[in-house]
């Protein structure tokens, strides 16, 4: 039989692969929306389809581990004793894992009291006897000795699984200096961590190599051990029944029983259906038409679920579409191409019928009354489309639904990031997409008009899962607040070019002269931008304590820099750290800098779905990153200035909204008193705390209890507050005691809302917004704790960023119907900056109390604070 007549056996380790998958991609990045973690299957499924795509097996087989109990921990107790438990997200992957195999047809195979590598082992020397060419892909480098000229290993690199190295004969020999059968004496010596085999000490791979060659054999080796000399001798002496039990342990079995031989194993037809089913649920979908290609699946004889068809758009003229959408009734999916921000073609769809044409003068103005009329109107991302709408003169009405808000407040922690996702997630179907990387693409994608029919689609199959409260966290806090946001966009703000690049340079300066002092310190120039230098600065010169254990050395990053400075304080460490706070400035200031546009405003992008809490974020350029109340923050705060035609800047934000929604929540009556009373917060509770009148609180005591009140709003421990405040950990637990006993219903509160949260799987707001919480219910203890204390904040900092919206939109409509001028520009954390028409500074006043004051019921008022000045530093308060 000649070598291309050959059958290819290849056979792969599935529980290994399937744990470097693991660690190699993002755990958060992988979740069904129930909640199951699927990073090590995609990881797994991704390398395993290359893998077949590239080999073309002939006959095909996945091993797995049963348990960790086999014949050679009865042999040694101690085999691999030190492997941790597999972390909570890992488990549960491998049933589905497997499942996922055996829909394609691929022979999956496990034997009690061996393990995967064994069964490798057997199939690969039945295989190579057989006349097959055998391929066999594990991580565990056992599997070394199994490498023949009819053998080849697939082992992946340090990156992961997505790199594989190809071991043959030659390619031992290059790496370990011996050939593959020897392999297992040298791990014998050495020993293998992984496996939890001591190996001899001060013996690497070297030496190992070195004695191997002299002495022909590890038996020749050892009956010969007196002749070895110096320490390492000895040890090795010492250790010789550890490298027998090594060697015998280490061996591979070639003869397991199996159910199956390799002819056996001939690569089958994948089963669709079973693909789909289990992808579905899974939530893959990218990866299933890669499958079909890998496994030799004719699309054509594997059709699709059965669904509808995506209408092909009509092109009518700008009179037949007035009629269209007037006849349309109900809701209608809008779809705007955009191109410098501008539309050039639109998309309209119902449920059985799609239109497009291209944004022409004829076309708008045949659908601004319909555009900017009350008719439903479904979008997905609306608000780019509703900026492009305005800058061409229309304003959206009517705006019904949008399919990736709802999908976000559905799943908040890992949100869909385009209508193709939504359309794979929600109607398990993969939207036509055009390819674009090739210059003409084989399969053309969804028109605007298909696009728009997806769209409704999704919105309804989003309806049927969004619980009521959810809906109403759509229809009336984030639909509002999209509005709002598209017109602060487009208005940006005034920024000083002048002001920014003078405090730049200043910033420059003043870090090259605390460079040179830094150098001076250690007498020599060194990067202060790099971790490998520094390492060596501070822990090799300077002979600091060594930091946490990174991949790379030990980790020299700020917080951890800060800690080390605060218990082995160093002239050097501290001018490294006022290096780095100038580098830090001068990076956020170059990026608000390059973001002046030509018209000298600063358009930031507020993103709606850019945290789990429903708080916004903003990009392009962050506005969130400034540094709060110091000298830096106020120099960079005074570059924001009023407009050219605007009179003056007001600033406006709660005072301590979060431990007023405490209060509400908790309805503890101190702090319901507290906040009623008009009595400064923390002064009432250092009063009740430490049991002394409100007058006597020192500023040491309101520190305490401040640090403590908004602890407890994020969990934190009685050691993360004794860090926090630089007290001993039994004081800070004495203090949360006291505290608790003076505020006892914040306790219980915060206790029975975590409990809730177990039961229900989610937090919700005051205002029925959820964030799902799968992790309370986790035996890892660190994911459980984690989430735990995130339940703790979830409902407070949520309802915060609820009532901070529904101000928002609020003023804005406002402004709107009052006709004013004057414009809501900023909204950063909790505060919002609005740049005042002339004359208009009291209608602007009241309306900003009015409406942050009344977004919310309470128990308790909402405090607002109000400022005005010429800048953002002058308006603040």
């Amino acid at each position: 039989m000649t070598d291309s007549a050959k059958p290819t056996l290849l056979v792969v380790d599935g529980h290994s692969l399937a744990y470097r998958a693991f660690f190699a991609l993002p755990v958060d990045n992988f979740s069904t929306k129930d909640g199951q973690h699927t990073n090590g299957i995609y990881g797994f499924l991704s390398m395993f389809v290359n893998l077949v795509k590239a080999e073309k097996p002939t006959h095909l087989a996945v091993a797995f581990d049963t348990s960790r109990q086999s014949f050679r921990t009865r042999e040694y107790a101690e085999y691999k004793a030190n492997r941790s438990e597999s972390p909570a997200e890992f488990k549960g992957q491998i049933p589905l894992l497997q499942e996922c195999l055996q829909a394609m047809n691929v022979r999956v195979l496990t034997k009690e009291d061996v393990e995967a590598d064994d069964i490798l082992a057997t199939l690969a020397t039945q295989g190579a006897a057989l006349g097959y060419d055998v391929l066999v892909c594990s991580g565990d480098r056992d599997t070394i000795q199994l490498v023949t000229d009819d053998v080849t290993l697939l082992y992946p690199n340090v990156q992961g699984v997505s790199q594989l190295k190809r071991y043959t004969p030659d390619a031992v020999v290059e790496k370990y200096g011996l050939p593959p059968e020897k392999y297992p004496d040298i791990a014998a010596l050495v020993g293998e961590t992984s496996d939890n085999l001591p190996g001899v000490p001060k013996v690497g791979e070297k030496t190992a190599v070195k004695w191997l060659t002299q002495y022909g054999s590890l038996d020749e080796l050892l009956t010969r051990a007196d002749e070895i000399k110096g320490v390492v001798g000895g040890n090795l002496r010492e250790h010789i029944d550890g490298v027998r039990r090594n060697r015998a342990l280490n061996t591979l079995l070639r003869d397991v029983e199996l159910e199956v031989g390799p002819a056996d194993l001939e690569v089958q037809p994948i089963d669709p259906e079973a693909v789909r089913d289990i992808f579905s649920r899974l939530e893959f979908r990218t990866l299933l038409p890669r499958v079909f290609d890998a496994m030799g699946a004719d699309p054509a004889e594997t059709p699709a679920r059965p669904g509808a068809t995506a209408p092909t758009a009509t092109e009518p003229d700008p009179a037949q579409l007035a009629a269209w959408v007037a006849a349309a009734g109900g809701e209608v999916g809008v779809t705007l191409v955009l191109q410098g921000g501008l539309p050039v073609r639109i998309g309209l769809a119902t449920a059985d019928a799609a239109v497009e044409t291209a944004w022409t003068e004829e076309a708008a103005a045949a659908l601004r009354p319909w555009l900017e009329g009350d008719a439903p109107k479904v979008l997905t991302d609306a608000k780019p489309q509703v900026k492009a709408l305005r800058r061409a003169g229309a304003h959206l009405g009517g705006l019904a639904f949008d399919t990736l808000l709802a999908g976000w407040l559905l799943r908040p922690s890992l949100p869909d990031k385009n209508l193709a996702d939504l359309v794979g997630r929600y109607l398990d179907e993969t939207l036509p997409e055009a390819d674009p990387t090739q210059l003409v693409p084989e399969t053309e994608g969804a028109t605007p008009g298909q696009l728009s029919w997806y769209t409704l689609r999704v919105a309804a199959a989003l309806r049927a899962e969004l619980p009521e409260s959810v809906a109403g966290v759509l229809a009336d806090i984030e639909l509002p607040t999209l509005d709002t946001l598209a017109d602060m966009e487009l208005a940006g703000v005034a920024v000083s070019h002048e002001k920014l690049s003078t405090f730049s340079a200043e910033l420059a300066a003043r870090a090259d002269a605390i460079a040179q002092q830094a150098y001076a310190t250690i007498e020599r120039e060194v990067n202060l931008g790099s971790p490998k230098q520094l390492q060596e600065v501070l822990f090799d010169q300077l002979q600091l304590p060594k930091t946490r254990k990174t991949k790379t050395g030990y980790s020299t990053d700020a917080a951890v820099l800060a800690d080390l400075q605060e218990t082995n304080p160093h002239p050097f460490l501290d001018l490294l750290l006022q290096h780095r706070e100038a580098m830090k400035l001068r990076q956020i200031i170059e990026s608000l800098d390059v973001a002046i546009a030509a018209d000298g405003r600063i358009r930031t992008t507020y993103l709606q779905t850019g945290s789990q809490t429903g708080r916004l974020s903003s990009t392009d350029p962050n506005l969130q990153n400034i540094p709060i109340r110091n000298e830096e923050s106020s120099r960079i705060r005074a570059a924001f200035e009023v407009g050219a035609g605007y009179e003056t800047l007001l600033t406006a934000d709660y005072s301590q909204i979060e431990m007023r929604i405490m209060a509400h929540l908790s309805g503890d009556p101190g702090l319901v008193e507290a906040f009623n009373s008009g009595e400064d917060l923390h002064r009432f509770v250092g009063a009740r705390v430490f049991g002394v009148e409100p007058a006597d609180v020192t500023p040491a005591m309101r520190t305490k209890v401040k640090a403590m009140s908004y602890g407890l709003v994020y969990g934190l421990s009685a050691f993360g507050l004794s860090k926090q405040l630089r007290i001993e950990q039994t004081e800070a637990k004495q203090l949360m005691m006291e505290y608790f006993a003076r505020f006892g219903a914040v306790r219980d509160y915060l206790r029975s809302s975590v409990e809730q949260a177990r039961i229900d799987g989610f937090t919700e707001t005051i205002f029925g917004r959820r964030r799902p919480f799968p992790d309370l219910s986790s035996p890892n203890r660190v994911l459980r704790e984690n989430a735990e204390r995130a339940a703790l904040n979830a409902p407070i900092q949520g309802s915060a960023a609820d009532i901070m919206k529904i101000a928002l939109f609020r003023i804005h409509g406002e402004f709107a119907a009052e006709q004013l001028a004057s414009r809501v520009l900023l909204q950063i954390h909790d505060e919002l900056v609005v740049e005042v028409a002339p004359g208009e500074w009291d209608a602007v006043e009241r309306i900003v109390r009015s409406r942050m004051g009344d977004a919310a019921e309470l128990t308790v008022p909402l405090d607002v604070q109000i400022g005005r000045g010429a800048d953002w530093n002058e308006a603040g308060h």
